[in-house]
């Protein structure tokens, strides 16, 4: 499912208007209309309540014109709170302004503090907002007399709906521009913008819904935008059933370069979580001295003592070994737990540079690489690197805000200058691709916040890689079925207390509901906002 972008929108809505022939008007029509459902849908009694309409002088608020004319047909008490002189409006906004008076539709002008302050009492009795103030271009703080109305509305006990993006919520990234308006519910239009999606946008935005309002299919395919939300239909799409005559030969065989003292945990769920995803056969090369510990926790995976360095790390000296190990392998695991020893560092940095098989990079394998993501540039097998934004800022040499504030902006732009897949974890994981385009996944929850998921994360993905699945599938499905396999758990048990290995023993489950296409199912488990 697209993700839009203000300036793709724009483009489409521009194109169908000019090139195509479809009036703005009637585009304008159609996104009032299609929002007014979804209103009565969110509010089942708003027959007997109060609305207010409060709108700026742009299309938005022209949106919210549609609106008001439409709840006054229904016989609903409306009121449009107009922050702006009317004379001040233009083009399709002016025009369905002008339709109002005629029906009847109270129409306060409020351009200023003063005016509101004469207002207020009236304001005050409004039991639903519609905020159509301020729409997807914004890309400056919110100030002044805009932040206080803002603050006016999420101070009230009514519930708020917004058209198109809650006012002040950038649209590209889900940042709010200095405050913004915290919606109940979001009628947007022809498609989901990023900023609904990432958080915290998906907070503001409340329950999304997408209102259709006749943008041409070729036009949407001129456009083609980079952005994706991951669909169930996506990942069940791209699932190819084995064969009846399958063995563990035809699985593929991975290999896991992993462990360092108190980290076997790291690599024993890293392995085993591979098996769980179907994985043929799985050997794990740790350190020497930690091959007894890891054989007793992984009984199914194949284990390989690793020269050590003097603290019990892998050392330089086991870069012959591992690269004779992965001969016959199809894929590479490296970096869970295997700490940030020097010479361990040297050690990744030779395997990742001569590796001739798919690899995922993970946790400390990506530490490694601070200030020497160049040689990512110069393997030829795909490369799949799993930070999350601690990782990633050091990785970037930015800061954790700066990639929080843009984290598609961040993850698409290290994906394509790099040439790698890259897996930036946290709420709304974004997988951004070397050319350019980007998914975001919608499963997962707040309960994942404990030790091991990662790990589990990157075994997913190298057991789809060992499969023969590409890259764009490992990392998108594995993503997808991850936080699935977790929102499974957390329906049972509650929003805290889930165990990375709880989660690691849910993959088969999301397996088979691949495997009988069992699209409602997925469903069951999308956030709300995503269910219409």
């Amino acid at each position: 499912m697209y993700l839009v972008t203000a300036r793709e929108m724009q483009d489409m809505d521009r194109t169908t208007i000019e090139s195509f022939g479809i009036p703005g008007r009637v585009l304008m029509e159609n996104a009032g209309r299609g929002a007014t459902q979804m209103l009565f849908d969110t509010f089942p009694d708003i027959r007997t309540k109060r609305v207010g309409i409060i709108a700026g002088r742009g299309n938005n608020g022209g949106d919210g014109f549609v609106i008001a004319r439409y709840l006054y047909q229904y016989g609903i008490k409306v009121i449009v709170y107009l922050l702006s002189k009317a004379n001040n409006l233009k083009g399709d906004a002016e025009a369905n302004l002008k339709l109002l008076g005629p029906i009847g539709v109270p129409v306060i002008e409020i351009p200023a503090q003063s005016d509101f302050d004469l207002n207020r009492v009236s304001l005050a009795h409004q039991e639903i907002w519609v905020d159509a103030i301020l729409g997807t271009g914004l890309k400056s703080n919110v100030k002044g007399y805009f932040k206080n109305i803002i603050t006016f509305i999420n101070n009230s006990k009514s519930p708020v709906f917004s058209v198109d993006i809650p006012s002040g919520l950038d649209s590209d990234t889900g940042q709010p521009h200095g405050i913004c308006i915290k919606a109940k519910a979001t009628a947007t239009f022809a498609f989901a913008k990023s900023g609904h999606i990432h958080y915290p946008g998906s907070h503001y935005t409340g329950r999304l819904g997408i209102v259709d309002i006749g943008i041409p299919e070729h036009i949407i395919k001129k456009t083609d935008p980079f952005q994706n939300l991951i669909t169930p239909e996506m990942v069940c799409n791209g699932f190819h059933p084995r064969r009846a005559d399958a063995h563990k030969g035809t699985a593929g065989h991975l290999m896991i370069i992993a462990g360092s003292p108190g980290k076997t945990g790291a690599a024993a769920m890293t392995a085993m979580s591979a098996m769980k995803t179907g994985a043929g056969l799985v050997t794990l090369g740790i350190p020497a001295s930690l091959n007894p510990i890891l054989e007793s926790q992984v009984l199914e995976v194949m284990t390989e003592p690793l020269a050590e360095t003097k603290d019990s790390m892998l050392a330089e000296a086991s870069f012959d070994s591992i690269i004779r190990l992965l001969e016959g392998k199809t894929c590479l695991i490296v970096g869970p737990g295997v700490g940030m020893s020097d010479e361990t560092g040297n050690l990744i940095r030779q395997i990742i540079s001569n590796t001739g098989i798919p690899v995922v990079i993970d946790a400390d394998g990506i530490n490694h690489l601070s200030g020497n993501t160049d040689l990512l540039r110069k393997i030829k097998t795909p490369v799949i690197l799993t930070p999350h934004p601690g990782e990633m800022a050091r990785l970037t040499g930015n800061s954790v805000q700066d990639i929080q504030k843009d984290r598609t902006g961040a993850a698409r732009k290290f994906a394509a200058e790099s040439g790698v897949h890259l897996v930036l974890k946290g709420a709304k994981t974004v997988i951004a691709h070397p050319d350019g385009t980007v998914f975001i996944n919608p499963t997962g929850n707040p309960a994942m916040a404990s030790g091991g998921m990662g790990d589990v994360l990157t075994g997913i993905i190298g057991g789809l890689l060992t499969q023969g699945y590409s890259s764009e599938y490992a990392s998108t499905a594995g993503v997808f079925m991850h936080g699935a396999a977790a929102d499974s758990i957390s329906k049972k048990t509650g929003p805290v207390g889930i165990l990375a290995s709880e989660v690691m023993n849910a993959i088969p489950e999301q397996f088979l509901n691949i495997a009988k296409r069992a699209t409602s199912t997925y469903m069951s488990i999308m956030p709300d906002s995503l269910r219409l």
